[in-house]
């Protein structure tokens, strides 16, 4: 096969766009939306996978959020809208645009929407797994 045929590989993440080759740039208002947790979270959003790296943007809806879950690939979430209450380990956080929230791989980790509005956050992840966490039994 040569290199002008070079099929794109599959998404880890079901549903997430996945970075071909020469594709350099994503507007991730056209990207596919899909659930940041489908079995666990109302986050949902616009998902970009590379070799190396995941990147989303995704929003949860006020009063909502992703239940206790946890995966083996770290994450960064940077709050751009709205405040984010969560819990990383047992230990709270309350998150504000600016803010940039470290969950460590395999850290059990839960997050919400404040009730008085949703929140936008870009979240990068490694992807040793995909976009998507497993719920706590």
């Amino acid at each position: 096969m040569s290199s002008q045929t070079k099929s794109v590989p599959e998404a880890r993440t079901p549903g997430a766009k996945r970075a071909g080759a020469g594709e350099y740039l994503f507007d991730l208002a056209k990207v596919n939306h899909i659930l940041g947790g489908p079995d666990y979270s109302t986050a949902n959003g616009a998902c970009v996978e590379g070799d190396r790296m995941i990147v989303g943007l995704m929003r949860m809806p006020a009063g909502t959020g992703a239940e206790v879950h946890s995966h083996p690939n770290e994450q960064w979430i940077y709050v751009l809208q709205g405040t984010f209450k969560g819990e990383i380990d047992g230990k709270t956080f309350v998150a504000q645009p600016g803010t940039v929230v470290y969950v460590p791989s395999n850290a059990m980790h839960s997050g919400k929407a404040s009730d008085d509005g949703d929140v936008v956050f870009f979240t990068v992840k490694d992807a040793s797994h995909s976009l998507h966490g497993i719920k706590a039994a």
